[in-house]
């Protein structure tokens, strides 16, 4: 269990913001599991979920780094929950999926290829002696956005992405499961990334990108 309460170059759980972050979202008095769900909702709502905040760069997906920017796409927003549970001592790893996501915008399928996105990242926490699957990715207004259920976290059972919408319609589907790991297999994760959507980080600077903005103009409504 040491390797998922020590802190590592992504997950940088001693890192001052990350210590103060954390500190700020939970209480002393609180069980593991309460401060657990504060924090899943601190981070899933505070960081705004930007596919296009994918960067090369290993220092941007240090989890200090997710936070002071303030945007990042599933995979930075689990590593900065695992991270900022493991600054209050709560047992937290990484685990990833391939998931094929229906719910996207013509921009992002033009710029990937495809609706299916690989190593979608989720945060697993230990709590009450099991591990149990917490997914920040989509802040509330994102779901708002898009008319789907934000995903909720009890800190008693998995919180996985929905199959269906609000409305009925196919939402998300799990794929191929990859596994889970104390640290973030960044290498692996982009060697598989370049190799999938070789145009994604072709002639453009994605973090000119906003895909709430785009959602909300496809969608016919306001950004909340």
């Amino acid at each position: 269990m040491e390797d998922y309460l020590t802190p590592t170059f992504y997950i940088d759980s001693d890192h001052p913001d990350i210590v103060e972050f954390s500190k700020r979202h939970t209480r002393a008095d609180h069980s593991p599991v309460e401060n657990a769900v504060d924090l899943y909702y601190a981070v899933r709502d505070s960081v705004r979920y930007n596919p296009y905040a994918v960067s090369p760069s290993k220092a941007d997906m240090k989890a200090s780094a997710v936070l002071n920017l303030g945007e990042g796409y599933c995979v930075a927003k689990a590593v900065l929950l695992a991270a900022c549970l493991r600054s209050v001592k709560i047992p937290a790893r990484l685990g990833f999926a391939d998931v094929k996501n229906h719910l996207t915008t013509g921009r992002l399928r033009e710029r990937m290829g495809t609706d299916i996105f690989i190593w979608h990242g989720y945060t697993d926490i230990f709590l009450e002696d099991k591990w149990v699957k917490a997914t920040p990715a989509f802040n509330l207004s994102l779901c708002e956005t898009f008319k789907v259920k934000s995903l909720e976290f009890d800190g008693k059972s998995d919180s996985v992405f929905h199959a269906f919408d609000v409305k009925g319609n196919r939402h998300m589907e799990y794929l191929k499961d990859h596994g889970r790991f104390s640290d973030l297999p960044w290498e692996r994760i982009m060697a598989d990334f370049i190799a999938t959507y070789p145009k994604y980080l072709e002639g453009v600077d994605l973090k000119t990108e906003d895909f709430a903005a785009q959602a909300a103009s496809e969608l016919g409504r306001k950004t909340v």
